[in-house]
């Protein structure tokens, strides 16, 4: 039973395969391209706005640096040939048939001097001779592979100028016509000599036309090779700014759908820009000016038409929205003491002035005090909150209550307030005098109690806000408990 696992064990630790092992690293090269594609594109997402536009120009540069490469390139291998053409092949064509006629030249006033006998006809002949080996120079200095030809054709030419020596000292020795053997050999020399000038003629001819022919497929070659290109970037570049422009044209169709949306007050469409350039930001401010609106939506509704302070569920929201960031807050709660008994004595009007001035009241010490994002709010009636710094809470409650204290008395006529009451009718419906009004102020910190959460931090301050009322004037009762039935302390008392 062991020797069979083992051989099962060993069955499944045993080296792969060539093809297994050349599958593995196919497919792993495959993963490692996928992966690179993956993340050029997401780089190309990230990349700005201008660069982009930058880019869809780009094949169309390419294309125009490699056809005006290859069209230097192509048009240095024709001037090549054509140099070729007029310095080589023109130059041997030219001398070839220079040396064809010097030498037919050369013969004929030969032979005239042999019938003549006049010494112009010989100084003729040896200057036709002198002028064909001039151009012999020419062809043995030109590069090509005509050597073994101009050799011969200089042999030759020797040669002829021999025998004609030979038969113009025995002519002037004894002055008789040609005789036939001495024209036929001659003439057979000659002919041998016009055959090989002629070799060079067609040689020449040959390798201009093929250099000519070799000329044309290149300049074919250029203009195929420039058609691709050109063709090539510009669909390349059609494709890369068709790409480009619907990115852009896809987000800036996005975020005009979003403002349509949001200015019909759906503050809940969700915006679909996911690019990472300039209108990838733009839309992720956009989104965040959204979530703002809706919240100043909320605040709008949420409000207090008489004070136009944020009201209940817009204070909630801030209190856990700050203690959701883990900061440290004084959640203060202010009420106001003999409120109903004013209203019920002096009307609903007089009353709301009050509420009027209790509120700016608050928001002036908290904005003399306080930090810029502390919050003020009106709950309702005659109750506010304020959220603000454990550090700074103290001071502006002293504030409130200084001013208030200062502030109120002259709403009340001059009797009531020499009197320091008033009589109204109590909750029951029996006549009582009530003091002038003050106002109570719960505060609960979350600096010693992290754990604190909106709710709890709620119905503490409500706690501690029914305790405060108990006590006689303005006051300010913080929350200084550690365990849950800790006593609350008073702060201060105007």
């Amino acid at each position: 039973m062991e020797v069979s696992v083992q051989k099962e064990f060993t069955k499944l630790v045993q080296p792969l395969t060539a093809p297994e092992r050349w599958f593995s690293r196919s497919g792993g090269r495959v993963m490692h391209n996928l992966v690179r594609a993956t993340r050029n594109i997401s780089n190309f997402a990230k990349t700005k706005i201008e660069i982009k536009i930058s880019l869809g120009y780009l094949p169309l540069v390419l294309a125009v640096i490699f056809i005006s490469i290859t069209a230097m390139t192509n048009l240095k291998a024709v001037n090549v040939l054509n140099r070729e053409i007029v310095e080589n092949d023109m130059v041997l064509l030219d001398a070839a048939n220079k040396m064809a006629d010097h030498i037919l030249s050369q013969e004929s006033y030969g032979r005239r001097y042999t019938i003549l006998k006049s010494p112009d006809m010989l100084a003729l002949f040896h200057k036709h001779s002198r002028e064909f080996k001039i151009q012999l120079r020419r062809v043995q200095t030109l590069p090509n592979p005509n050597g073994d030809t101009a050799r011969n054709i200089q042999r030759l030419h020797e040669e002829f100028n021999h025998l004609y020596r030979g038969v113009l000292d025995g002519f002037d020795e004894s002055p008789t016509d040609f005789v036939e053997s001495d024209s036929d050999r001659i003439r057979i020399k000659l002919n041998e000599l016009m055959g090989y000038i002629r070799q060079l003629e067609i040689s020449a001819k040959a390798d201009q036309q093929s250099k000519m022919i070799q000329s044309d497929s290149i300049s074919r070659k250029t203009f195929r090779t420039t058609a691709v290109l050109l063709c090539f970037g510009i669909l390349f570049g059609i494709g890369t700014a068709f790409y480009i422009a619907r990115g852009i044209l896809h987000s800036v169709q996005m975020l005009k759908i979003a403002t349509r949306e949001i200015s019909q007050g759906r503050f809940d469409h969700v915006l679909e820009v996911n690019g990472q350039d300039e209108l990838g930001d733009l839309a992720k401010d956009f989104s965040e000016m959204t979530r703002r609106l809706a919240r100043l939506e909320e605040m709008s509704l949420d409000s207090n038409p008489l004070t136009r302070l944020p009201g209940g569920l817009t204070i909630e929201n801030i209190l856990e929205k700050r203690i959701e960031d883990r900061r440290q807050v004084a959640f203060c709660l202010l009420d106001l003491d003999n409120f109903k008994a004013f209203n019920d004595r002096y009307g609903y009007a007089r009353g709301n002035e009050v509420i009027r001035t209790a509120a700016e009241i608050i928001k002036d010490a908290a904005s003399e005090f306080g930090a810029e994002d502390d919050f003020v709010g009106h709950i309702g009636g005659d109750d506010f909150a304020v959220i603000t710094r454990p550090e700074a809470y103290a001071r502006i409650c002293d504030q409130i209550i200084r001013k208030f204290d200062r502030t109120i008395p002259d709403f009340y006529d001059a009797e009531d307030r020499a009197n320091r009451c008033i009589l109204s009718k109590s909750r029951k419906g029996e006549p009582t005098r009530f003091p002038l009004m003050t106002v109570s102020i719960a505060v609960v910190v979350n600096d010693q109690r992290p754990e604190l959460n909106p709710i709890q931090m709620g119905e503490i301050a409500a706690e501690l806000k029914s305790k405060a009322k108990t006590m006689p004037g303005s006051v300010v009762v913080r929350d200084r408990r550690v365990g849950l039935k800790a006593e609350a302390v008073e702060d201060s008392c105007a």
